[in-house]
């Protein structure tokens, strides 16, 4: 558990982390997030990781009310009390304490909250032999509704997802835009390959402009491995040569089933361990 939690303006002890009933973060999901890796002691991607949040918050005409600087300052801070040295941050901002009704502008100022602590999404054992998915039924949030670039606390949409992955007795679910093509995972972003070419969907299929996506793009491209963004479906996914999971908190992780078909040999592939390991490589 972390030893120290920010907190508006400062470090507090975790019992005295607390954020008020009226909240617009917790009444109305009205806020944005990040999750940020930390290897090695340091903070993995950090100015992408908050430039997103600011981004995020501009959208939602959330006003942070601190700079880029004093963010960056409070999380270091953070990760260090915590003694963070391989671990995970979860960095928040809501709306702030407000009325019972919507009304974002009756809200007194935007709550800053920090966690730095341990994490592992799946066992280490999933790396190796590979993830089951399944597709989900619950169709991604429209395009339109709300920007998929948004990193927002609104994460029912996905939540929904899970739960269906879970009663299927798998890790992840694959989701779908409302035109039938793969827009991402519940948490994570979705790569196949593909006669030796990588594919991925494009944000306007309404995937996330995931971080950990961005590094392992520009990765593959060193490696010499052609990269599309493109739409696509169920049948691309069911006849992919290799299909992988990218984000923050499952890093690069192989995909050998989906919907009861084995993907490639039943196996993470050669280009995905490829992968992995160069994305290890970049974090030292």
């Amino acid at each position: 558990m972390a030893k120290k939690i920010w907190l508006d303006d400062r470090l507090v002890d975790p019992q005295d982390a607390k954020v008020s009933v009226f909240d617009h973060g917790l009444l109305y999901g009205d806020g944005v997030f990040e999750g940020i890796r930390v290897y090695n002691g340091k903070i993995f991607e950090f100015d992408a990781h908050l430039k997103r949040l600011f981004e995020s918050a501009k959208v939602i005409r959330l006003e942070i009310g601190k700079t880029f600087d004093q963010i960056k300052d409070a999380t270091q801070k953070t990760a260090d009390a915590n003694q963070i040295e391989n671990g995970y941050i979860r960095l928040v901002v809501t709306r702030g304490e407000g009325t019972l009704g919507i009304n974002p502008f009756l809200c007194k100022k935007p709550l800053l909250f920090i966690i730095a602590d341990g994490i592992q999404l799946y066992p280490e054992e999933m790396y190796e032999k590979g993830m089951r998915v399944i597709s989900s039924s619950v169709i991604r949030n429209h395009i339109h509704s709300i920007p998929p670039q948004v990193k927002s606390l609104n994460y029912l949409n996905n939540i929904l997802a899970k739960i269906e992955a879970i009663d299927y007795n798998v890790p992840e679910a694959i989701m779908y835009n409302h035109s039938g093509y793969v827009a991402e995972a519940s948490g994570d972003n979705v790569f196949i390959l593909k006669n030796g070419i990588l594919y991925t969907p494009s944000i306007e299929a309404g995937a996330l402009n995931g971080i950990t996506r961005n590094v392992v793009m520009k990765l593959a491209k060193k490696e010499g491995i052609e990269v599309i963004e493109k739409n696509l479906t169920k049948f691309d996914l069911y006849v992919a040569d290799e299909f992988f999971l990218t984000g923050t908190a499952a890093e690069v992780i192989g995909i050998v089933e989906i919907d009861g078909r084995t993907i490639g040999d039943g196996k993470p592939g050669k280009i995905t361990k490829l992968l992995r390991s160069k994305f290890f490589e970049y974090t030292l």
